[in-house]
């Protein structure tokens, strides 16, 4: 599953952080407001309707990023030894070097490139942006993205492994005043009939509640199927819980921010397919006095994972400690990695 999702009008909930609300009177559920006698001037009622035309709901967001919030807060697994290094060559043009020296599966090199465009739509948006990075054994992963108008954001993606083309994809994103459209399309071959569509739409119902669904299509010689899912987010001052069910299962999720140190996030899923179902909890700690960071989760399998991180201010410099340890499995991974630039 993807990156995933009244008789009379409830009163709006408070504005998500960052986003300028309405101030107005709420009435708790059960209780109505006595009549009142209509007091309102035309004058302030035209003012009243010009700042509700001034202050749209927001736009959602992308689809795939619905979950991504609490996503963050879990450390990321890693494994052996790694070193990473950037290289900006100019304001637009800047390459990487990354070695993995691992314990489990075979070491590699991969050597990347990134080049940002000089069309500003944003104060840290610059398109076009083209990414890629080939490895030792000279397999590509690339894309494209441009904004090809205030609306409309496109991007090409492509994979090879070694001399054959593994997938591709491309899609299409339209971002309204208060909404999200997005249309891939991965590995289409007219001459074998076979490839995937995936239609993504996320709606703003108030400026704290997003609504939207995905709808994936896939064909191929002896099989055709679809799967469709609905979401829905709530975002409050200092949190914010998502929801993702369809046929393919469930994915929730649930983001607090303690304080400007700590930030905690649960997430649940359910897969159909799998008959499965497991729970996560993480946190994220940040120290800006000693420039570090931790990272820490735990879920219903009883794996625990960690990750510090430590900036070597004023040196252009990061260091990073991984430990995973799986109890029922009795597994256990480390890593170490170190970035430059």
């Amino acid at each position: 599953m993807g990156s995933v999702l009244a008789s009379s009008a409830p009163s709006p909930p408070p504005p998500a952080s960052g986003v300028a609300g309405v101030p107005g009177l709420t009435v708790p559920p059960g209780f109505s407001m006595p009549p009142i006698s209509p007091t309102v001037s035309p004058t302030e009622a035209a003012t009243g309707q010009q700042q509700e035309a001034e202050n749209p709901l927001p736009n959602p967001g992308a689809f795939d990023e619905c979950h991504r919030k609490c996503k963050e807060v879990f450390p990321m697994q890693m494994e052996g030894v790694r070193l990473l290094v950037n290289k900006a060559i100019s304001n637009h043009f800047q390459v990487s070097h990354n070695v993995l020296l691992s314990t489990l599966g075979d070491s590699s090199y991969s050597f990347g490139a990134t080049y940002v465009g000089s069309k500003q739509m944003g104060p840290a948006e610059f398109f076009p942006v083209m990414v890629g990075d080939m490895d030792n054994n000279g397999s590509l992963n690339a894309q494209i993205i441009h904004q090809i108008s205030k609306r409309i954001r496109s991007k090409v993606a492509f994979q090879t492994k070694q001399n054959k083309f593994v997938n591709w994809q491309g899609d299409a994103e339209v971002r309204g005043e208060d909404f999200t459209a997005t249309i891939t399309l991965g590995n289409p071959d007219v001459l074998a009939g076979s490839g995937a569509v995936v239609a993504h739409y996320l709606q703003s119902i108030t400026p704290a509640l997003a609504l939207g669904g995905e709808l994936v299509y896939h064909r191929r010689p002896g099989e055709e199927g679809s799967v469709m899912s609905l979401v829905g987010r709530y975002t409050g001052s200092n949190f914010i819980t998502t929801l993702t069910f369809g046929s393919a299962g469930a994915h929730a999720s649930y983001y607090h921010k303690a304080n400007e140190r700590l930030q905690l996030g649960v997430e649940f899923e359910a897969s159909s397919r799998m008959q499965d179902t497991s729970v996560s909890f993480g946190y994220q700690l940040d120290v800006p006095e000693a420039n570090l960071q931790f990272k820490g989760s735990l879920d219903s399998n009883w794996i625990v994972g960690a990750t510090l991180e430590k900036k070597l201010l004023p040196l252009p410099l990061s260091l990073v400690l991984c430990t995973f340890l799986n109890h029922n499995k009795n597994k256990f991974q480390c890593g170490f990695g170190i970035t430059i630039g």
